[in-house]
């Protein structure tokens, strides 16, 4: 029986249990061949819902625009500069507010305390698009691609290298242990993640029967790897970091070479975008060492980034759908 998540906020992955993320993908499943089939949903209809946006987006904001209107709902996006929420109100003032009047939140930003803020007041249900901390609706889009690339989760082997504390090493070595994957943190020494939050992994995976490794050695990392999964290496609002993070993850890059280190004909390349796969952009033209990923491997046979783009508005419709639809 699938679980029974009305009225749950979506956070972060920690919040739930293998058996509740497994019904997230199915249903992500079931609402990406209803798309394909021209069958619309109505199980948000009547429902508004408010897209906050303190950091710019493409994939996050058109998903949940997109999402919201196949089922139904209204969107309203929220930017910054639309609503007085850190500057003249405060969050909890904000969140009681737009609860009155929307029936679900979105929150794209920085601080983690900030969405939970509008969790804890709001009244509706609350998503995290992403914060510096986490990024929950990405993993779903992450492992779903996964899935269907190779019908199975459980002992498939993610190898991540690049910045081991950001966002999105939290939230795959989260999202990975929880299905019973082998997570694999690939990053030198002084970019490695937070031990508690190692510790608190590695104990979700003893109980799924999944594995975890934190490691500088590239060679021994990417082994036996099914996907191959990298970041920019400065974050929004790390801007100024750029030059030191070149020089700390040079090595790291995801080149053909390295895909060749995994032993494995059918391994994947996944990236959560965008990405700095060439010198086509302003910021890669300013630093043309900045790219996290060989053009090669990006546009090459086996990157998925697209299939994982593409799964961001059929995972966050499932997350929408199984929180507040009907």
């Amino acid at each position: 029986m699938a679980a029974n998540l009305q009225g749950r906020h979506f956070l972060r992955l920690l919040d739930f249990s293998p058996q509740e993320i497994h019904d997230l993908l199915r249903l992500s499943a079931t609402v990406k061949a209803n798309k394909r089939a021209g069958v619309r949903g109505r199980t948000l209809e009547g429902k508004s819902i408010a897209l906050i946006f303190e950091k710019p987006s493409t994939r996050t904001r058109c998903a949940f625009t997109v999402a919201c209107i196949d089922e139904g709902a209204h969107p309203e996006y929220l930017g910054k500069g639309d609503i007085q929420l850190g500057k003249k109100e405060t969050v909890a003032d904000t969140a009681r507010v737009l609860g009155r009047m929307f029936d679900g939140i979105q929150f794209r930003g920085f601080a983690h305390q900030t969405v939970e803020g509008l969790a804890q007041h709001a009244g509706v249900p609350v998503w995290n698009g992403l914060t510096d901390t986490w990024h929950p609706t990405q993993i779903l889009a992450d492992v779903l691609t996964v899935q269907e690339e190779f019908g199975r989760l459980q002992g498939l082997a993610l190898a991540y290298l690049g910045d081991g504390r950001n966002n999105m090493a939290n939230s795959l070595m989260v999202g990975c242990a929880k299905l019973g994957m082998d997570i694999r943190i690939v990053a030198p020494a002084s970019l490695h993640p937070d031990p508690d939050l190692v510790r608190q992994v590695e104990e979700i995976a003893a109980a799924t029967g999944g594995k975890v490794l934190i490691t500088a050695d590239i060679a021994s990392g990417v082994k036996g790897a099914h996907a191959l999964y990298t970041d920019v290496w400065a974050s929004m609002g790390e801007e100024t970091k750029i030059a030191e993070r070149i020089a700390t993850l040079g090595p790291y890059k995801v080149t053909q070479k390295m895909m060749e280190m995994t032993g494995r004909r059918d391994s994947i390349f996944l990236h959560c975008l965008p990405a700095f796969h060439n010198l086509e952009t302003e910021v890669a033209q300013q630093y043309p060492e900045i790219c996290e990923v060989e053009d090669e491997v990006f546009e090459g046979a086996q990157s998925r980034v697209f299939d994982q783009a593409e799964n961001r508005l059929h995972t966050i419709k499932a997350v929408m759908v199984a929180t507040l639809g009907r």
